[in-house]
Order: structure tokens, then C-alpha cells, then sequence
């Protein structure tokens, strides 16, 4: 007779291994075993690793057959039933294996090895009898003794009365930080009982166990204890020896903000951010799922559009995730958002230190915050009564996982919105034309907020044609407009921020003679020169070598640097403006911890006047004294080959444009390029988003492109390049044979980058409509794939909606 049984998604990336198994829950087990704990589980010849997703009564695996779960890891689940949900939902969303969904949301800190210490939240007396003794030294134990003694049960009605809680203690990585304290006994006898005993001579005693009289129960530092009563280590020892008192190790959180922030208090809102905030709060009232465009111009009062309806969410006892695109972005976020919430704000990105990860989804999971702020993988926070979901600068490609499971944290967040039938809100400047393209069709709602929100008049915008500038003569990288520009910020004492699309030294080193461009010996790509080191990089794969003095083809001398990387850019400005101050911000110089948050401190407060930089400074910065903003080359990102490009520069144009002029200062906005008619760079000028909508719409319906058609991208990847050409072919003929004529098959072709760390990369990619059955179709071609084509070291993956192909 088979009693409970347990489903289990074993921790076996293998196609055959991607379903529930069902394992027999032994006696001592049941009444601790919940769905969303970890378990280990015989599998084959080994123990692994595996997560409960459904208990039931019965199973069709015969009694002889069935084995029993060997360990319980988690008597309190590490996964909600929420997530257990998400994770299904991922798996045919993205076309991935259903561990890998339940392991991204969880942190890394769960995945190392770690010891599990049970803390003492309340006294001892509350606890149920056999589990007093066990606290009498200590405050911590760990969660082994409980198991040798078999006191589990009991451990976990202490556990679901918050009594005590588990707490995760990472080996070697992120371990809890703790600080020794000294607790005074709250037994007032015990106290009087050793003050009467001690002898006159022990007067320093005498003297301490007085004070403790007045202190039953306190806990302090040590240090402040010796200060307080005049007295020292040896004297405390002898009465914790009595038992008067004892040592404990209290834990502190730590804290990954560098700086203090002053409160600050709800600022008045446009008329504008009134309506867009009344819309949102209805939502949340009555407990609506809505999903929300909120399409602002630069400067418009987004920011505080969040924060007023997040404050509306935790009156009302919710929760609030905020997402951000950019690493670089959170520092300044973040403060926003601690100086209106304080302590209630938690923060989840990859610059934190491992232990400070760790650190802040506990604060999550315990319930300790109430905002988290973070980029992509914060929308996973343990969150469990969530009232508002926000993704700001909604059109950024960050927001898109390129590793499996390759989610879209959007489409997660309006999960996660339906599952707690709260609001999302999308902000933009510039938004994706899919998500414009579905408030046009009322799927989303849109708010528009079409002010600045201190009523300054965007910036002026130039355009500079660098072709007639190389015919009069300027081979700088610098049109005169933008030199005579600079000057007069730099008499001014204003502030410049200059931005580039690159980083490195010059984008590639060429022969002049015989026209060689030294490439990776791993990748189909040019390497970059950087300057610092001398050493020219591949920015795929890490291959670097040191700069060669000739030719390696031809032996000639005549090797040259070509185009513009930002040290190049850098040394040019000191040539040009010696006396002024330079922050470079990029890859390169943003590498150690804190770094961003450092470089844009320092020009906050006004130790730099002109911030140099790619990507990464052309939204979120808030500087009152920003003035100039000079784009060096706007064609960077036009002429790539990817059917966004003219998208992706347009709204890079918009963003950067808005650094200038945000508060009492006009703005000016210079931009460099050699295709000064293209609507792309025309249409930023006067950050007119609807008419570029328009006509990047026409091109889209003209080559069927998103938002009119859907895609998915098939790779395919071998070390020898004629057998991922075959298996290429092979994929190709049997998706046509299987899908029907309404999907248009493109390929297959070789990659944009046609070999990556040595690998040869083709691809194909279809377009479609409606196509019901695209995603049965494709986890049949990755059956195939993983029961044969792998064993042929060929490598697949099926990326839909990808944002590059």
C-alpha cells in the first residue's frame, strides 16, 4: 500500500527527463513535505537533486516499482505555488526545460552549498517542549541536530508559527554577517541569586551585576557594555560563567548602499501625471489586471507617475516590483526610490556582491521590504501579494534573457500581473513599436504624458552633416558646431555629456597596403584596439593579443587604426580642451564594483565637465547642470544588419537628447552623422515619436516584419562548418514539411557572426501569423535534436521573438 506520493522535476537537463516523476513519500515525511520544497531523490545510479510540484494519493507506477525520496531539504518551501505556475508557463513560452525555469528563480545562493542555522525569533517558553532545550546555549542551532533527533514535526508548527526561521548560511561565498553581543539573562532571580553570592573584593563584579538588575533581557555590544559600566572583558566573562549573561551572534543585513539619502516628500503632479496616476490607482483598487503604456517625452515626470502609485500599493498592505534596463541606471534609481521608502526597498542586480544578492532576496522572502528595484531578474522577487509591476524604459533589449530560458520580462510581468490582478505599467520615451503598436489596439492602455514636468522647453537640436565637414577641410572627429559648443559650456561652467557607441581605442586595426584586418582566431569578427593595454580584444569571446608592429600577412609597417573607439575619443579632448575635466564611463572602466555609481557621484557633484560614454549614460541621468549633449556618430547603430536598427537609433537619439535641459538651463543637443535625411535621425531632432511610428510601420508591413509577423530563430552551431550547414538544410526541409504554407521559412543562412568560439553558426528563421501549431512543431524538432543530432556535437537552440538575428 502506497501512501502519499510526490511529483518530482528532477535536476537533469535531458529531454527524456522533462516530466514530474512520481516518488513515494516516506511515513516520517508527510506531514512536513509541502509543493515548491527541494528533495533528493534516487535517479539511475545517484541521488539528485529535485523540486516537489504536486502531492497526491494515488500513482499508476506499481508498488515494486515506486522508490522512496531519500532527503528533505526544505521543510519550508523555497518555491510558492505562484512560481511553480510561472515555471510551467515558461517552459511552453520559451521552449525550455521545466528545471531550468525553476532554478532562474531561485538565487544563486540556493544553488551553492549552504548549512541552514534555526534562529530563535521569540523566548524559549513558546516553543513547544522538546525543542526548548536546545536553545538554552545558544540562539542558533543548526538544522542537522533537529533531523539526528528526529524532531521535525515539531520543528515545523514552531516554523509555521514564525517562532523561529530558517536561515540559509552560504559555504565559502555568500555567508550571513554576524556581530557578537552580549545578552543579559531575563531571570531576575538567577541575578540577585549571584550578586548574593559574590564576594565583597569582586567590586568591579558587584558593580556590573548591579547594572545588569536594571538590564534583564538586554542585548548590546560589548564594547558600549565596558564603556557604560567601567568595567572590562574579564569581569563580564566571570558572570557569564555564572550565567548571569551570555555571548550571542546577532546578524546584520549588509548593505549595498554606499550613501545615506535624505527623505523627500511627494512632489506635485502636471495635470498630465494626475490623469495617468488616477488611471493607474483605479486599477489598483479594484484589483484589476491592466497592463498600462506609459509614453512620456524626456524629462516628463515618469519617475514620479511610479512612486506615487507605489506608495497608493503599500497603503494598501502590496507589494511593488520596479525594473530597470541598465545596471548604471539602478544607483540613481534606487536613491529615488529609498529617499521616498526607506528601509521598504530592497535592490537585485548583478553588481552586488554575492552575499549582498543573498542578503536582499531574504530580506524579500522573509517579508522585510516592500520594493524591489532591480534589473531583468527582479521580476522573479518571492514577492507573494504583489500590487504593482513597472518595467521603466520598457523598449530596452536588456529586458530580453539570451541564455535559457530565454524569457522576455515583459511578457513574465504580465504574468505575474494576471496571477495578482494588479496594474503593469510599461515607461518609455520612446516605446517598442510592438507595445505601441498594442495600445493602438487597446490591448494595453496608454497614457501620455506630452510636457516636461517643470514646463522647460525641450532642448535644441542640431543636426551636423560630417560630409561637409570633411569637404572643408575638418578631419576631426569633432564638426566645428560641436568644438565652438564645448567652449562655451566650459566659460560657462556648464556641464557636457558626450556619447559614443563604442568603447576601446579605434574599432579595427587594418594593413593599408594589403587591406588585412586582424580578426579573432575564434570568431568570424574584428578585434578591437584598446589603447590601456595595448592589446587589441574580441568583445565575443575574450581572445586578446598584444598589437602587432607589422603586418602579419604582408609584413608591412603601414598598420593603421580605424574609426573611433572612447579612449580615442578622450585623449582628442585633452588635446582640444586641456584645461578641462574628463570622466570616461564605459565596459572598461566600469569593471570593479560600485564603479558606476562612483563616476556618476563624481559628476553629480560637479568634479568633471565633460561624462564620455556609450550606451550605458544615454537614459536616466538627472543632472541640473547638463547643458550639452554631443552625439559623435549617429550612423553607428543605423547601418547594422538587423530589421531594428533604424528603431534602436531613434529611440538611443531621443534618450540622449533628453540628458540636456532638464531643469532651469536650456539645453542644446549636437548630433554628428553622414546620414543627416534619414527619418530615423530627422524625426529625433524634434523627439517626434508618432510620425517615426508611422513610418517605421509602413517598413515593416512592407519586408512583414514584427509587430506584423512573429518570429522565431532556429540556430544551429558545429565546430566543423559543412555539418552545420547540413543539419542547417535538414531542419529547414523537415519544418517545412511539418508547419503549413501560411509561414514563410527563411534560410538557412550563415549567422550575422558566422563563427563564435570556434563554433560555425547557421540559422533560419520563420516568420508567421497565426500558426497554432509552431510550438508542438518545435519541441518536436528539439526531440529529434536531443535524441540524435547531439550526439553529433551539433548544438540547437530556438530563440522566439528573439531581439537580434
Amino acid at each position: 500500500m502506497i501512501g502519499l506520493v510526490a511529483e518530482i522535476i528532477v535536476d537533469v537537463a535531458a529531454y527524456p527527463v522533462d516530466r514530474p516523476f512520481d516518488y513515494a513519500v516516506p511515513l516520517p515525511m508527510v506531514p512536513l513535505i509541502e509543493n515548491g520544497s527541494r528533495v533528493k531523490v534516487p535517479f539511475g545510479p545517484r541521488n539528485v537533486l529535485g523540486f516537489v510540484v504536486n502531492l497526491k494519493n494515488h500513482t499508476e507506477v506499481p508498488a515494486d516499482k515506486i522508490k522512496p525520496i531519500s532527503q528533505l531539504l526544505d521543510i519550508e518551501p523555497v518555491l510558492t505555488p505562484e512560481m511553480l505556475e510561472l515555471a510551467k508557463w515558461l517552459k511552453n513560452e520559451t521552449i525550455c526545460y521545466e528545471i531550468d525555469a525553476l532554478q532562474v528563480m531561485l538565487p544563486s545562493a540556493l544553488r551553492a552549498k549552504y548549512e541552514k542555522i534555526i534562529t530563535l525569533q521569540n523566548s524559549i517558553e513558546q516553543l513547544p517542549q522538546p525543542l526548548q532545550p536546545f536553545f538554552i546555549r545558544s540562539n542558533k542551532i543548526n538544522y542537522k541536530e533537529f533531523e539526528k533527533s528526529g524532531l521535525l514535526h515539531e520543528l515545523k508548527l514552531a516554523l509555521n508559527e514564525k517562532l523561529v526561521i530558517i536561515e540559509y548560511v552560504v559555504k565559502q561565498k555568500g555567508k550571513v554577517k554576524e556581530v557578537r553581543k552580549v545578552q543579559v539573562t531575563d531571570d531576575l532571580e538567577k541575578i540577585n541569586k549571584i550578586a548574593n553570592e559574590l564576594s565583597n573584593r569582586a567590586k568591579k563584579q558587584k558593580q556590573l551585576i548591579e547594572w545588569m538588575k536594571e538590564h534583564p533581557g538586554e542585548i548590546m555590544d560589548p564594547e558600549t557594555l565596558y564603556s557604560e559600566t567601567n568595567t572590562s572583558q574579564q569581569v563580564l566573562q566571570a558572570l557569564i560563567d555564572q550565567g548571569a549573561a551570555k555571548f550571542i551572534q546577532e546578524e546584520i543585513f549588509r548593505d549595498p548602499f554606499s550613501k545615506e539619502v535624505e527623505k523627500t516628500s511627494f512632489l506635485n503632479l502636471t495635470e498630465e501625471q494626475a490623469i495617468a496616476l488616477h488611471k493607474i490607482s483605479n486599477s489598483i483598487e479594484q484589483q484589476q489586471s491592466e497592463t498600462f503604456l506609459l509614453h512620456g517625452i524626456t524629462g516628463s515626470g515618469k519617475t514620479e507617475v511610479y512612486l506615487q502609485a507605489i506608495a497608493q500599493c503599500l497603503k494598501k498592505g502590496k507589494e511593488a516590483i520596479v525594473l530597470v534596463p541598465e545596471i548604471s541606471l539602478t544607483p540613481q534609481m534606487t536613491e529615488r526610490f529609498r529617499s521616498r521608502f526607506g528601509e521598504l526597498v530592497a535592490v537585485m542586480h548583478s553588481g552586488l556582491s554575492v552575499g549582498e544578492k543573498y542578503d536582499e532576496w531574504r530580506k524579500v522572502h522573509q517579508g522585510k521590504v516592500k520594493v524591489v528595484v532591480g534589473a531583468r531578474s527582479a521580476i522573479f522577487a518571492p514577492f507573494e501579494n504583489v500590487g504593482i509591476i513597472i518595467l521603466d524604459e520598457e523598449h530596452e533589449s536588456t529586458y530580453k534573457q539570451e541564455d535559457t530560458p530565454r524569457y522576455h520580462a515583459r511578457d513574465v510581468a504580465i504574468w505575474r500581473g494576471n496571477y495578482h490582478n494588479c496594474p503593469i505599467v510599461l515607461g518609455s520615451a520612446t516605446p517598442s513599436l510592438e507595445s505601441f503598436a498594442r495600445a493602438k489596439k487597446n490591448v494595453y492602455s496608454l497614457l501620455t504624458l506630452q510636457k516636461r514636468a517643470l514646463k522647460q522647453s525641450l532642448p535644441t537640436v542640431q543636426i551636423v552633416d560630417m560630409r561637409d565637414e570633411l569637404k572643408k577641410g575638418n578631419r576631426s572627429m569633432f564638426s566645428q558646431q560641436l568644438v565652438q559648443s564645448i567652449e562655451t559650456r566650459l566659460e560657462k561652467n556648464e556641464q557636457i555629456v558626450l556619447f559614443l557607441n563604442r568603447r576601446g581605442y579605434s574599432s579595427f586595426v587594418l594593413c593599408r597596403d594589403c587591406g588585412t584586418v586582424l580578426q579573432c582566431q575564434n570568431c568570424d569578427i574584428s578585434l578591437t584596439y584598446h589603447r590601456s593595454t595595448e592589446k587589441c580584444k574580441c568583445h565575443y569571446c575574450g581572445y586578446e593579443e598584444r598589437v602587432p608592429q607589422t603586418c602579419p600577412q604582408c609584413q608591412s609597417e603601414h598598420i593603421r587604426f580605424f574609426g573611433t573607439g572612447t579612449q580615442k575619443v578622450e585623449e582628442e579632448l585633452a588635446k582640444l580642451f586641456p584645461e578641462a575635466r574628463v570622466l570616461r564611463m564605459d565596459v572598461d572602466t566600469t569593471k570593479t564594483k560600485g564603479s558606476h555609481e562612483q563616476i556618476l557621484t563624481s559628476f553629480g557633484n560637479g568634479e568633471a565637465d565633460i561624462l564620455l560614454g556609450t550606451q550605458m549614460i544615454a537614459k536616466g541621468l538627472d543632472y541640473p547642470n547638463i547643458t550639452l549633449v554631443g552625439v559623435l556618430s549617429a550612423d553607428t547603430s543605423l547601418h547594422l544588419p538587423d530589421f531594428r536598427a533604424a528603431e534602436k537609433t531613434f529611440q538611443l537619439l531621443t534618450q540622449v537628447s533628453g540628458r540636456a535641459g532638464r531643469h532651469e538651463k536650456p539645453g542644446e543637443v549636437v548630433i554628428q552623422t553622414y546620414t543627416p535625411e534619414h527619418y530615423a535621425i530627422e524625426l529625433s531632432k524634434a523627439q517626434h515619436y508618432e510620425p517615426f511610428y508611422e513610418r517605421e510601420m509602413l517598413m515593416r508591413h512592407q519586408a512583414g516584419y514584427p509587430p506584423y509577423y512573429y518570429l522565431a530563430l532556429i540556430q544551429i552551431s558545429h565546430t566543423d562548418v559543412m555539418q552545420a550547414a547540413e543539419y542547417a538544410h535538414k531542419a529547414v526541409e523537415w519544418l517545412r514539411a511539418k508547419l503549413s504554407f501560411n509561414v514563410s521559412i527563411i534560410g538557412p543562412t550563415a549567422s550575422g557572426i558566422s563563427r563564435l568560439q570556434n563554433r560555425y553558426r547557421y540559422q533560419c528563421l520563420i516568420k508567421y501569423k497565426i500558426e497554432p501549431d509552431l510550438i508542438p512543431t518545435l519541441m518536436q524538432l528539439i526531440k529529434l535534436y536531443r535524441s540524435d543530432w547531439i550526439k553529433k556535437g551539433i548544438l540547437l537552440t530556438v530563440d522566439l521573438e528573439p531581439t537580434m538575428i
